[in-house]
């Protein structure tokens, strides 16, 4: 795992990017370097976690044998060993060393960047300069757990792993887009493949970008994307990759139960043995859930050595799931670490978000998330996680909701179903929480939370767009801007590319929430401590794999993830797993009212919000006196504001 940068300037004066790259050596404290041709104003730089051949022969950047092409590499590619023998039988190679980079520059020569790509299995982004054609390309893996910013600034072209390198690169005051912040306010995030500053974007998942010297002087007015022809000479924009293809192509309507199972569990039983390769310590993130517990009994499986897992436990009842990680743990006989945290490690871990995630981000599950890659790092350097199984075998509760319950309310009457829906969110979130500890009334995780969202969900048309809109969006009445633009999210006009409303919401949540919440959180949190993060269930194989399942595979009886819980029961018992699904979750709302109060005060004050012209003093006030007063629990957006707040200052943004 890496950090990446460089810039490309139409001026031919001396060019260097190293000061991008020394803005990511959490990404890479193992070593750094950095390649310029002031000739034609190209710079490349390189931060380097070493993961796979530690010696100096994996050194970044990297030259092509032939001398045409020149690499900058974050990410690990699985099968490079693979590559290698395909590349050996065509003719004798004089390889320097076993790294990957260099088995990927080797196979661009010989086959080309696109060619390379759909061969190779792995997580990554890439700068590739062709010192032929006098091209730069820009490539990210298929799910996007590696980022990859780019944009226009004074100097020309700058890119980079993270925002902090572009904010490095010469003459770089590129200011907040007022527009995108109106869709970083509607789902806590910014969705590639825009960034939170003007002219600044993302390559999207399976893009591959290419930029020649006709792109340095004008930025588009819009970002490319390869579902749109270029707006910007000199650019062009391509999938090598497309989940929505993969959607499309459907189900297998033949396969069997038997192959089903036994199909799953040969992809990502291979996806986990080739993840814990690496030349360092390996081990795994543990919540004692199906997707984690599922990787973990793999590892043990294909693995003969010991296994450490590491897990967080919070002393807040219905929040603490570190006692489930200890029993499959235990189970399993691995090698366990936890670690308990309360609110005044969050609070110490507060004034660290808006430098780990120095775009916006508000998903409140970030601050565990960078607690435990920190206990992680402690003992290893790479951890392979779970993610990625909601997704695929449909275990988000909005999921599960019945279509058939979602057509029954549509056939009620609009103003009668608007006012159930009411109804239901009058009580506060906390009240419908405290109803489940009612002697006799069933344990349901986070109730008041998602009466709230099916009552927001019935005041809409109850068709599977709107719900989905609404289960995903955190502002509801409006967003709380002075002058609220509202840019296209992909989720705006979601393709329906399959008949079943799980099927659905599954494709659209890959396309924007996984990528963009989901992997984002843990990217950032983890390469803060330099730890490297391998995701099994996100092998491209075992995404088709889990699209050619049908959903009778992975829904029986209610209930989510069949196939996967299958497979998980031939290692540990099935009692170990059974609960309610409660998420990587903490008590982030009461803590606002509490411990966190005066720092959310100096946030949402009329003055400092007034430092931001575009927010709406009025709507985010009257929000937090409802939250504080416990009428309503905001925190969800409140959240928002206050990560935007908080980066702001950090980065002095307007």
């Amino acid at each position: 795992m890496c950090g990446i940068a460089g810039y490309w300037s139409a001026s031919s004066a001396t060019v260097d990017a190293t000061p991008m790259a020394d803005a990511l050596t959490h990404r890479g404290p193992d070593d750094g370097g950095a390649w310029a041709d002031p000739a034609v104003g190209i710079a490349l730089s390189h931060r380097r976690l070493s993961i796979v051949d530690l010696s100096p022969a994996g050194h970044q950047p990297m030259a092509s044998s032939c001398g045409r092409y020149m690499i900058v590499f974050n990410g690990e590619i699985y099968n490079h060993l693979d590559l290698r023998r395909e590349l050996e039988a065509t003719g004798a190679i004089g390889w320097r060393g076993h790294s990957d980079t260099e088995t990927l520059v080797h196979s661009i020569a010989r086959w080309g960047l696109d060619a390379t790509l759909e061969r190779a299995v792995g997580m990554f982004a890439i700068a590739l300069w062709d010192r032929h054609a006098h091209t730069l390309s820009l490539a990210r893996d298929r799910m996007g757990e590696k980022p990859l910013f780019y944009g226009w600034s004074g100097i020309g072209l700058v890119f980079g792993s993270e925002l902090k390198a572009l904010r490095a690169a010469p003459g770089f005051a590129n200011p907040v887009d007022p527009n995108v912040l109106s869709l970083y306010l509607r789902f806590n995030y910014v969705p590639a493949p825009w960034s939170i500053l003007r002219h600044v974007y993302k390559v999207e998942p399976g893009v591959i970008l290419t930029l020649g010297r006709d792109a340095l002087s004008v930025p588009p007015a819009l970002p490319p994307t390869a579902d749109g022809a270029s707006m910007l000479p000199g650019v062009t924009c391509r999938r090598y990759w497309s989940l929505d293809a993969v959607v499309a192509a459907g189900a297998d309507p033949a396969m069997t139960e038997s192959e089903a199972l036994s199909g799953l569990e040969a992809k990502l039983t291979e996806a986990v043995k080739i993840q814990t390769v690496a030349d360092v310590p390996v081990g795994a993130f543990l919540s004692g859930g199906v997707d984690s517990s599922a990787i973990v009994a793999l590892m043990r499986n294909v693995t003969s050595a010991d296994v450490k897992t590491f897990t967080i436990g919070f002393a807040e009842t219905g929040f603490d799931e570190a006692p489930h990680a200890r029993a499959v743990a235990t189970h399993l006989g691995t090698d366990h670490h936890e670690m308990y945290v309360g609110a005044e490690d969050v609070r110490a871990v507060i004034p660290d978000l808006a430098r780990i995630y120095d775009e916006p981000f508000a998903d409140s599950s970030q601050i565990p998330t960078v607690l435990l890659s920190r206990l992680t790092r402690q003992s290893v350097t790479v951890a392979l996680s779970g993610d990625g199984g909601d997704e695929l075998f449909c275990g988000y509760n909005r999921y599960l909701v019945s279509r058939r319950y979602w057509d029954a309310a549509a056939r009620v009457p609009a103003p009668l179903r608007a006012g159930i829906g009411k109804a239901l969110t009058r009580l506060s979130p906390g009240t419908w929480d405290a109803l489940t500890r009612l002697p006799g009334a069933p344990r349901i995780s986070m109730l008041g939370d998602k009466v709230h969202k099916v009552g927001r969900m019935l005041q809409t048309e109850v068709g599977i767009a709107d719900i989905y809109r609404t289960s995903s969006e955190e502002w509801s009445g409006g967003l709380p801007l002075t002058s609220d633009i509202r840019l296209a999210a992909s989720i705006d006009t979601p393709p329906a590319l399959r008949n079943e409303a799980a099927e659905q919401m599954m494709h659209w949540d890959m396309q924007s929430y996984l990528p963009n919440d989901i992997l984002t959180k843990v990217d950032r949190a983890a390469m803060a401590a330099s730890l490297e993060t391998r995701v099994p269930l996100l092998d491209h194989r075992v995404v088709e794999q889990a699209w050619r399942t049908p959903l009778g595979f992975k829904v029986r009886d209610g209930q989510g993830k069949w196939a996967l819980r299958q497979i998980l029961y031939r290692y540990v018992p099935k009692a170990l797993i059974e609960r309610p699904k409660a998420g990587f979750a903490i008590p982030i709302g009461a803590w606002l009212r509490g411990p966190l109060r005066d720092w959310a005060d100096s946030l949402l004050s009329v003055q400092a919000l007034a430092e931001q012209p575009t927010l709406d003093i009025a709507a985010i006030r009257t929000r937090w006196t409802e939250h504080l007063a416990g009428t309503h629990d905001r925190t969800a957006s409140l959240w928002g504001v206050l990560m935007f707040q908080a980066w702001a200052r950090e980065w002095h943004a307007r």
